[in-house]
């Protein structure tokens, strides 16, 4: 049986979620897209040709610093 996310957990997903439409939005990346499981979210977003599974952690702190920038 799988866990529910915390309530930090969803917060963390639905920032960097917001954070890569954004970044879509400013052209700062061509595509987006993020894979939504029970216990967690999976972003994707490009680097060159390829496009490497992220925790939302990851996810967030790469769209952040893009839209800093």
């Amino acid at each position: 049986m799988s866990e529910q996310p915390s309530s930090s957990q969803l917060i963390l997903e639905e920032r960097a979620e917001k954070l890569g439409k954004q970044a879509l939005a400013s052209g700062l990346i061509p595509s987006f897209a993020v894979h939504y499981f029970p216990d967690s979210w999976v972003f994707y977003i490009p680097s060159g040709n390829q496009s490497e599974p992220l925790t939302p952690e990851e996810a967030y702190l790469r769209l952040k610093k893009l839209v800093e920038q």
